[in-house]
């Protein structure tokens, strides 16, 4: 990135192009779940603006809040690829609030893939 680019705004770009890369891949990426991508940078860049220190948690942050955002929109997202198709449920982002947020399965407590890794467990 630009080095004029400060870094809450680099880290904005990260976590919204990690959150993105997922929907893609869990071929969700339609024009109203990135709106909700985008209001989640929105409010999140307020938050970073309170709390420089949690740049590095943006994009758990995003993840979770686009996640909530479509249960109650769309339905549970991302669905966990480790557990049987009858037994459908969404990943959790692990840790909820830290650097290096994964979506992992809750029931079988396994890292699944890092934030914006989902394309390559899913093959996509």
């Amino acid at each position: 990135m630009d080095h004029a680019t400060p870094p809450l705004e680099q880290a904005l770009h990260a976590a919204r192009a990690l959150v993105l890369a997922d929907l893609i891949a869990g071929e969700v990426a339609e024009a109203d779940v990135v709106s909700l991508v985008e209001d989640s940078v929105v409010h999140r860049r307020w938050w970073a603006e309170q709390w420089p220190e949690g740049a590095g948690y943006l994009a758990g942050l995003v993840a979770q809040d686009v996640q909530d955002a479509l249960l109650e929109k769309h339905g549970r997202w991302p669905l966990c690829p480790v557990c049987s198709h009858a037994d459908l449920h969404a990943m959790d982002v692990d840790p909820e609030l830290g650097p290096d947020p994964h979506w992992v399965c809750g029931k079988q407590g396994v890292k699944v893939a890092a934030v914006g890794g989902l394309g390559a467990v899913l093959g996509r």
